[in-house]
């Protein structure tokens, strides 16, 4: 159920969304677009740091702190 309320953003390979499944929330293709424009720099972020930082507990700290300011962010653009 949770698959088909977040699917996965085509930024991100299988394997890095089995690795890290956070990486599912980054979705932002069924937004209305104002708020597409809000969301995807947070997931061009989220997609650089799976792939120039090796995996670690901090690397996960960023990416849930990224999640956060990126929800945020979207929030920030709805009335």
């Amino acid at each position: 159920m949770t698959e088909a309320i977040h699917p996965a953003p085509t930024e991100f390979t299988a394997e890095q969304i089995g690795a890290d499944p956070i990486l599912r929330y980054f979705h932002y293709s069924h937004l209305p677009v104002l708020l597409q424009a809000a969301s995807r720099p947070f997931c061009e972020l989220a997609n650089h740091i799976v792939t120039t930082l090796p995996r670690n507990p901090e690397r996960t700290v960023a990416l849930r702190k990224l999640l956060e300011a990126k929800d945020a962010a979207v929030r920030a653009n709805v009335n």
